[in-house]
């Protein structure tokens, strides 16, 4: 295969790869607590023989942004939002403890506590269940409160604590969408990290921004395609003309 149209092939599917990550993140642009995904760019030598005439650009993600969304009042209960650094335990699909800053908070019908997708949230001892309680609060520091039912207001004691941890830990986005420790460990919780009750964190992604990255990939995915096209062009008219010879 020419070098040219190689090069022009690989950067094509190369914006198409970057271009998945900008729409992944404009299908996002509403999701509570979401983490706009970053990718950039490099420049790779051709190997091969010849002179070293051309390079590849390739694309990679650098992880997500993690900078804080907007925190939007909504006054529900189980709405929180993690102030500043930090996240949210819970329990994955696969049965190990992941991380989220979505705090969506729903309660089952057996009263197990989960978020927006039906994540179990990690306590003291595990999965929170919050069976037979009514008026329920979250403080600040993830302390769940509630008054049993058919008591009082008087009566209101502790049930669990959500466990936060820190956000200066490493954490890899995995396919189940919750954000799991770079290293494969089990995050530790720190009880520094602070909620804001009745408040939900929205999206970070800055949905003009990634139009306008939408629209610059395209342009350069047609100019790769055209510059195929030039090179095929190219090499019949070189054929015509040694067959002519």
């Amino acid at each position: 295969m020419d070098h040219s149209i190689y090069v022009a092939m690989t950067g094509a599917s190369q914006m198409m790869r970057a271009q998945d990550a900008v729409s992944h993140n404009l299908a996002n642009a509403s999701t509570t607590g979401f983490k706009s995904e970053l990718t950039s760019f490099t420049s790779v030598p051709v190997l091969g023989d010849g002179e070293k005439t051309r390079i590849n650009t390739v694309a990679y993600g650098l992880g997500n942004d993690m900078t804080q969304g907007a925190l939007q009042s909504t006054g529900r209960t189980l709405d929180v939002a993690v102030r500043g650094p930090g996240f949210i335990a819970v329990q994955a699909p696969d049965g190990s403890e992941a991380y989220t800053r979505a705090g969506d908070l729903q309660l089952t019908a057996d009263g197990t506590l989960t978020d927006a997708k039906g994540n179990p949230v990690i306590g003291g001892g595990g999965p929170i269940t919050l069976a037979n309680a009514s008026k329920l609060q979250v403080g600040e520091d993830g302390t769940i409160s509630a008054v049993p039912q058919g008591q009082g207001p008087e009566t209101v004691s502790t049930l669990d604590r959500i466990k936060l941890v820190s956000g200066d830990t490493a954490m890899v986005q995995g396919s189940d969408g919750l954000m799991h420790p770079a290293d494969g460990n089990t995050a530790q919780a720190d009880d520094t990290v602070r909620l804001a009750t009745g408040t939900l964190e929205g999206s970070n992604v800055n949905a003009s921004a990634e139009l306008v990255k939408m629209i610059s990939l395209s342009r350069q995915y047609e100019m790769a395609v055209k510059s195929i096209k030039t090179s095929e062009d190219n090499a019949d008219s070189s054929i015509k003309l040694l067959s002519a010879n």
